[in-house]
C-alpha cells in the first residue's frame, strides 16, 4: 500500500480510539491510541491523524498482535487481525475524545 494522499481515504485509515486503563493512563504522556487499517503504515497513520484533527504527531508506534484462535461448535478459525496505534502528540496538542454535549 502506498502513500494516499485523499483525505477521504486517511479518515478510512483510523478505525477508533481505545479507550482502555492503559490507554487512559498514557494520555498524562500526550499518547493517544487507535484501532487503525493492519495494512497502513506509520507515516499514512501520522498523516491520517494530523488531517482528522489538526495537531502535529511527533511520534508513531504501532501494535501488531499475533493471531488468536477461536472455535465456535465444529469450526475452528481466527478472531480478526487488527492494529493498534499509539500516537504521540506535540507538547501544546490535544485530541477530544469525549466532546462536551
Amino acid at each position: 500500500m502506498s502513500r494516499i494522499n485523499n483525505p477521504r481515504s486517511l479518515a478510512d485509515l483510523v478505525r477508533r480510539p481505545i479507550v482502555t486503563e492503559k490507554a487512559t493512563i498514557a494520555l498524562e504522556n500526550n499518547q493517544y491510541t487507535f484501532d487503525v487499517d493492519p495494512r497502513a503504515n506509520k507515516i499514512q497513520i501520522k498523516d491520517a491523524i494530523e488531517e482528522l484533527f489538526s495537531v502535529k504527531v511527533t511520534a508513531v508506534n504501532t501494535y501488531n498482535p499475533p493471531k488468536k484462535a477461536r472455535r465456535v461448535g465444529k469450526f475452528a478459525g481466527f478472531r480478526p487481525q487488527y492494529k493498534r496505534a499509539i500516537v504521540t502528540l506535540a507538547a501544546g496538542d490535544t485530541i477530544t475524545l469525549f466532546p462536551d454535549v
